[in-house]
């Protein structure tokens, strides 16, 4: 039976993941640029239009959410106004939420300026929460976790997921799949998780750079097994995606499945990887194997970055081929 087939509408209604990490604002402020500054050689940009989109672990749970699945966001915000419009943007795509408030941090948003068509500028407000809030965090996580099929964490490296451990080995007792976007080059703390879904520099960042294929399969299945993953998810942007996984759960067995990426005009890759995990997690949470996933996975990520901006991909169009 395909995947479309056992991936009804209904099917993934059902299917409950929780995203846990650091969530954003994005503004977006477009305008028309005419000339350049006497103070300073820059362009002048005159707004003329302001745009607001869920960014980071929340731009994650909106793409679970609109392909159909239902999602909660864990996070930490400030007690600030960008804070109460992401509560706002959140409630408005129907995504729930267990929000930790620390009048101490800045809600991290993320300012860019759009001139021409072209991003001439992006501002960042952020610093770093509380470890009391954190630890609120934790109590609150444990009081979610039976409530859902899958969990995935969305790193961003701003200090959201300072108790990652404690959470996966939580939710692998509870038996759940949990999927990580990590960050950084400490991968250990990721210790337990079903998968990782690092990028090419990501991935480089932690197991040194590969001289070929099989040089990177000998380093990819080198840092699944040290970290006890089923698999392990590699995104290569115009090269598609691979999963170093085991062959029939055979340790003796290692095994690779590689999916070209889809030809398709390249507007934005901005989000990309959030469309990529949230689909890998709806599909886990709806009971799929990593092997099935990544197909729709790879085909998500191909469609939104067509888009412009934090974008997400409809169960619609997800099956477009399919259904048309």
């Amino acid at each position: 039976m395909s995947s479309s087939v056992l991936l009804t509408p209904e099917r993934l209604a059902q299917a409950r993941v929780l995203v846990v990490g650091d969530a954003m604002l994005d503004r977006y402020w477009f305008g028309s640029v005419d000339r350049i500054s006497p103070e300073a050689p820059v362009p002048v940009v005159r707004v003329t239009r302001e745009e607001e989109r869920l960014g980071g672990a929340a731009n994650v749970a909106l793409n679970v959410k609109t392909l159909g699945a239902q999602c909660t966001l864990l996070t930490v915000v400030g007690d600030d106004e960008p804070a109460r419009r992401l509560r706002q943007l959140l409630e408005e795509q129907g995504v729930s939420t267990v929000l930790g408030r620390d009048p101490k941090l800045y809600t991290i948003v993320k300012l860019r300026v759009i001139g021409r068509s072209q991003q001439l500028m992006r501002i960042d407000f952020e610093n770093q929460p509380e470890h009391e809030v954190l630890q609120q965090m934790l109590t609150d996580y444990e009081r979610v976790l039976p409530d859902f099929d899958a969990v995935l964490f969305s790193d961003y490296g701003k200090g959201g997921l300072t108790h990652i451990p404690r959470m996966i080995e939580l939710a692998r007792a509870a038996g759940k799949p949990v999927l990580v976007d990590p960050k950084g080059s400490d991968y250990s703390r990721y210790k337990g998780a079903t998968t990782l879904t690092p990028n090419r520099a990501e991935l480089a960042q932690v197991v040194g750079s590969w001289r070929d294929e099989a040089d990177l399969h000998r380093r990819a299945h080198a840092l699944r097994e040290e970290l006890g993953l089923a698999g392990l998810v590699l995104t290569r942007s115009e090269d598609g995606m691979s999963l170093f996984d085991l062959a029939g759960n055979d340790p003796a067995k290692l095994a690779h499945q590689h999916v070209p990426a889809q030809a398709r005009e390249v507007f934005d890759v901005t989000g990309a990887g959030d469309t990529v995990i949230a689909t890998l997690a709806a599909m886990l949470a709806c009971g799929l194997g990593l092997r099935e996933a990544l197909p729709l996975a790879n085909r998500a990520g191909s469609i939104v970055v067509g888009k412009f901006g934090t974008a997400s991909c409809s169960y619609e169009e997800l099956f477009a081929k399919e259904t048309t």
